[in-house]
This record gives structure tokens, C-alpha cells and sequence, in this order.
């Protein structure tokens, strides 16, 4: 897979900022002039992406009350069907080439996960600049393909994927010539509780599918968000809201305009304090150095005093001798007189002896 890849004018790659996308999903509650100040709320937080979700209920599941459909597996949505939800949650189609306009207009990278063929149709048409595989979706084999096949860099989530779905997928974009593929290390529970989320799993990603990495981060506040950036993730994505109060199907687990802003801040804060590997000392530790410790002097000394552990003293500042010579020097006999706080010289020592008492 490709290690540096572009979305709009954005590079992702190893050593670029983290790319920082807002997904709006649901949380525009149906009011167009909501979704609109949603983005205007994620500029002003400094994400660098708007993200929503093409689909409308009959492209993504069936009209059916058979339980098969209901949703029952102990999430925030329990005890309505898969049609229902969705009636509440998508994104109307004639909103979209809108918002992107908007979107761009106000330096935002605008871009949807498409959950259907009809769907990639109809962003192509729109010509968004990169596309998202949602974890749910990571199975459907066709589906990647006909992506792929745009030729666009695809953003895909792990969520639900075992090792081998992953490398399908991934074999199924190289098939079709398209190795711009970031994965996105993700865990499909809303909120997601902090002990599954595995952020370890980000560096072997990295190594086991030789691939640009990111997070989908569904936790409460930003903490997992910088733990990912400071382990490798070069995209994060986080659910924004205006306010959790106002409800929606996604409201729960979404961040507020000024939660957002601060893990913007603290990943530019990580991504500084990152840096690279390195041993070398910068001009202010070089500086700093200068308080390190050495040997000294440590009482008034005459000519041809003793050295001992009372008189020769490891000490800060760094102005002396190494330290390790201090068992070296015990023993030996001074030059000349010297004073407390002396630093340690060659100068000041008699080696005419060969041992001294």
C-alpha cells in the first residue's frame, strides 16, 4: 500500500500532520441549516474534514419487522428495527452537493461513506475527493470493488473485521490497482468503552498491512484520541454534535464544538511532543547541562592535602572533572592550594606518587 497519500491538497504520510475528520452521521437531526453550522463548528474546532453518510433506509437494509432486523445486541439504538433507525439517521441526497459546496468554501475536505453501489454513483457524480468504508461495510466485496475502481484514496474502518475480512479487502483494492488505502483502527461500540479499545493493535497495523493507519474513535473525550497519535494513527475521526442534549441517534457518543477544538489542540500539542527518534541534545538541554555534576573541591584545601571523600565531591554544577574519576583521584595529594569550590583539574593533581595515604 501507498505510505503517502493525498486528499485534496492534504498529504498523509508518516511524517504529516494528523488529518482530523468531523463526522456529522445523524447529528444534523434533519435541519439543513444545522448541518450547515455543524461544519462551521468543525472549521472553527480545526478539523481539517466534514464527513457525512450516503444512504437512505431502502439502500442499506430492508423494511422488515422480522427479528433478524430488530436491533437487539445491547446498543444505544435497542428496541426499534434497522429501517426504522435509519429513517431518523440519513443525510437526504439533495442536501449533499450542497453541503459540499459550503464545506469547500470554507476549507473543509467534504467527503460521505456510501453504504451501496447507487450511492458511489452518486458521490462520484459529485466528485468527492476520497471515499469511507464503514466498518459494517468492510465485508462487502462488490461494493469495495466498485470503489476501488474510482481510483480515489479510500479511508477504510476495521470495527468489525477480522484479520482475514481486512486482508480481503485490502487484496480486493489492489486488484483493482488502487493501494491508497488507509485503514482505520476502530472499535463498533457507542460509546465505546476504553478497556476494548486496543490502541496497540495501531503500530502492528502498521507493520502486518504495510499501510498508512488512523483512528475511529467512538470513546467520551479526547484522551484515546492523543494516545492514538502519539502511537501512529495519521487520520482520526470523531463523531461532532453541536450539543449531546439535542438528541439524535448519535448524540450520545459525540463530541461538542469546544471538546472537539481541545483534541484538535492536544493532538497538534502530541504530534510536536512526538518528534522523532533521537539522542541528540537540543540547544537549550545543551545549556541545561551545564548543571550536571562533576567534581569539585569541596572544603579549603594546602598543597599537598589528601584528597578524600570530605574534601572531593561529586557536586552541580558540570564546571569540573567527570565523576567517573572520583575513586581515581582518592587518595592522590593536591597541587596547590585551592579553595571550596574549586573545580577539578589535571592541573590539580600529583601523580608523582604511586600510592598515596
Amino acid at each position: 500500500m501507498n505510505k503517502e497519500i493525498m486528499i485534496g491538497n492534504h498529504k498523509i504520510s508518516e511524517d504529516s500532520p494528523t488529518f482530523v475528520i468531523a463526522e456529522m452521521s445523524a447529528n444534523h437531526l434533519m435541519d439543513f441549516d444545522r448541518a450547515v453550522a455543524i461544519m462551521q463548528a468543525a472549521k472553527d474546532a480545526g478539523a481539517d474534514a466534514i464527513k457525512i453518510q450516503t444512504y437512505t433506509p431502502d439502500t442499506i437494509t430492508l423494511d422488515c419487522d422480522d427479528p433478524c432486523f430488530q436491533i437487539t445486541q445491547g446498543t444505544i439504538w435497542d428496541g426499534t428495527t434497522l429501517h426504522k433507525l435509519y429513517e431518523t439517521a440519513y443525510t437526504p441526497w439533495e442536501w449533499q452537493p450542497k453541503l459540499k459546496k459550503i464545506a469547500e468554501e470554507m476549507g473543509l475536505v467534504f467527503f460521505s461513506s456510501p453504504f451501496d453501489l447507487t450511492s458511489i454513483d452518486f458521490l462520484e457524480e459529485m466528485e468527492v475527493p476520497v471515499y469511507k468504508v464503514a466498518s459494517f461495510e468492510i465485508n462487502d466485496i462488490p461494493f469495495i470493488r466498485k470503489i476501488a475502481r474510482t481510483g480515489k484514496p479510500i479511508i477504510m474502518s476495521t470495527g468489525i473485521a477480522y484479520l482475514a475480512d481486512i486482508e480481503l479487502a485490502l487484496r480486493t483494492c489492489k486488484e483493482e490497482g488502487n493501494e491508497n488505502v488507509i485503514l482505520l483502527k476502530c472499535t463498533s461500540a457507542y460509546p465505546a468503552p476504553y478497556e476494548d479499545i486496543n490502541l496497540k493493535t495501531i503500530p502492528s497495523m502498521k507493520e502486518v498491512f504495510d499501510c498508512v493507519v488512523g483512528l475511529s474513535d467512538h470513546t467520551m473525550g479526547c484522551a484515546v484520541a492523543g494516545a492514538g497519535v502519539a502511537l501512529g494513527a495519521k487520520v482520526v475521526e470523531k463523531h461532532l454534535t453541536l450539543r449531546r442534549a439535542d438528541g439524535g441517534a448519535d448524540a450520545a457518543f459525540s463530541m461538542e464544538p469546544e471538546e472537539f477544538k481541545e483534541m484538535v489542540d492536544h493532538i497538534r500539542m502530541i504530534e510536536k511532543a512526538v518528534g522523532k527518534v533521537t539522542y541528540d541534545l537540543t540547544p537549550k538541554q545543551k545549556k541545561s547541562r551545564e548543571h550536571s555534576r562533576s567534581l569539585f573541591v569541596a572544603q579549603d584545601m594546602k598543597a599537598g592535602d589528601v584528597f578524600t571523600p570530605e574534601n572531593l565531591r561529586s557536586v552541580r554544577p558540570s564546571c569540573g572533572l567527570h565523576t567517573r574519576y572520583y575513586e581515581e583521584l582518592l587518595g592522590k595529594r593536591i597541587t596547590r592550594d585551592a579553595r571550596l569550590g574549586t573545580p577539578m583539574d589535571w592541573s590539580l593533581v600529583d601523580f608523582t606518587e604511586k600510592e598515596q595515604q
